[in-house]
């Protein structure tokens, strides 16, 4: 029997299947890197994705809060006016990539071996070009998606998105009218389980960011004289708590249906709602598998960077240290209470950043249209829900009221470490890869 995958599917012409290698390569190509300086300028890239809208009939508006920080948004317009809007958004900056590091520079948007190479392959310019292909394709065939579909392409992702989601949220809400759902990264992708076992991981929740700045006051002095009041000690006692911290197990809808399904398709006969259920020895059982949730069943808070005094021989009077924390849905409470018994009274601490956790309903018409989707061109394929452990623009978002999924479909193969290659080095993306995700996007957004 044909691989259905390996089909154009109807309405799926080889143009889009060329546009969207092209329009990765391109993208790529224009370095957006964002170092969280303000240095970033995202314009030359939203400039290049208003052209290619463009040019498939729509009207995109950029938006810029602050200049060269630039957005692009337009609307299509669907056959049924009574059907909620649903907003399919990626960001257009990428995080720095250091050339030496790499096989293959990380601007140059090579293509090598059925493979495109470089900076945003999979984070994620691969996406913004898999949308700009499939729009592209339906107006040259007259295409219309049952409800209308917001398109935005954001700055400002890997930092702040103070310039991105976050002021299209606060100030362009009219754009963005009629939304109830979104799609947008880090879902969808072909995840090797072990003995063939393809899964298809939808992102149905993320933690919270809770960046913490930790500061410790002390006496200064000089190095060679007994100071109890010694700022470096107190920081990095409180460093190494936080380190050393066990946070309990903290069970969200979302993982209960991750490990409901998994535990499902690995054979093992398991409640997950029974009281005393060990989570921990599920997971040792789950194999491979286990990486999709063992990330978010607790919080988290990693110290990661400290910065204190001048001289060696000179105490300072203050140190300071950043912890990357990160928070269950629901988890809030527990992370500030826990963080003030870990701090201590000698430290004080504060948000460097943060957003909230977000949840989104497994049962959902738009979840079951994810799925089928995956379904159609991947039949030996297992969907399944999934936490992410990180943030996307869904965050900033959600402050509309707009339920978000990670939902970016990619298939690849065996070996081919999808999540290492976010922020990673030679970030990559297999062709086929794309012309997976262009088929089953554009099944799917015809008729979610």
């Amino acid at each position: 029997m044909a691989d259905p995958a390996a089909e154009p599917a109807p309405g799926v012409d080889q143009q889009a299947l060329d546009e969207v290698v092209r329009f990765t390569s391109d993208l790529i190509r224009i370095d957006t890197s964002n170092a969280g300086d303000g240095a970033c300028r995202e314009r030359p890239a939203a400039e290049y994705v208003a052209e290619q809208l463009a040019g498939a009939g729509l009207e995109p508006t950029l938006l810029e809060r602050t200049k060269g920080r630039t957005n692009v948004v337009a609307r299509i317009e669907g056959t049924d006016p009574a059907a909620d809007a649903l907003l399919v958004h990626g960001h257009l900056d990428v995080v720095p990539a250091e050339p030496s590091d790499w096989s293959v520079h990380p601007f140059s948007g090579e293509v090598r071996d059925g493979v495109v190479w470089g900076r945003g392959a999979v984070d994620m310019k691969n996406m913004d070009a898999m949308v700009l292909s499939v729009v592209r394709h339906w107006a040259r065939g007259g295409v219309r998606p049952r409800r209308d579909i917001v398109l935005a392409f954001t700055a400002d992702e890997e930092a702040s998105a103070d310039d991105g989601s976050g002021f299209l949220a606060d100030r362009h809400a009219d754009l963005l009218a009629g939304c109830t759902e979104g799609i947008s990264e880090s879902g969808a992708f072909t995840f090797h389980a072990g003995g063939g076992m393809q899964l298809y991981p939808i992102a149905a929740g993320e933690r919270g960011t809770a960046w913490l700045k930790l500061t410790a006051q002390g006496r200064a002095g000089h190095g060679s004289k007994v100071n109890p009041d010694n700022a470096v000690t107190r920081i990095a006692a409180a460093v190494a708590r936080i380190g050393e911290h066990s946070w309990p197990v903290r069970l969200t809808p979302t993982v209960r249906a991750a490990l409901r399904e998994l535990a499902a398709l690995r054979g093992v006969d398991v409640d997950v709602e029974a009281p005393g259920f060990d989570v921990d020895a599920l997971l040792d059982r789950l194999g491979p598998c286990a990486k999709l949730v063992e990330p978010t069943i607790r919080n988290s808070a990693n110290p990661t960077m400290l910065t204190a005094g001048y001289k060696v021989n000179v105490i300072p009077g203050s140190a300071v240290a950043y912890v990357d924390g990160r928070v269950v849905p629901g988890g809030e409470a527990e992370f500030r209470t826990t963080m003030d018994e870990l701090t201590g009274p000698d430290v004080s601490w504060e948000y460097h950043h943060g957003e909230v956790a977000l949840q989104a309903p497994v049962d959902s018409p738009t979840y079951a249209a994810m799925r089928a989707a995956i379904e159609r061109f991947d039949p030996d394929g297992h969907v399944v829900p999934y936490c992410m452990s990180g943030g996307t623009d869904a965050k900033q978002f959600s402050r509309l009221g707009i339920t978000g999924y990670g939902f970016s479909p990619l298939k690849l193969p065996e070996g081919f470490d999808y999540q290492a290659l976010f922020h990673g080095v030679d970030e990559r993306v297999p062709v086929e890869g794309l012309h997976f995700g262009v088929r089953v996007l554009d099944h799917f957004l015809r008729l979610a």
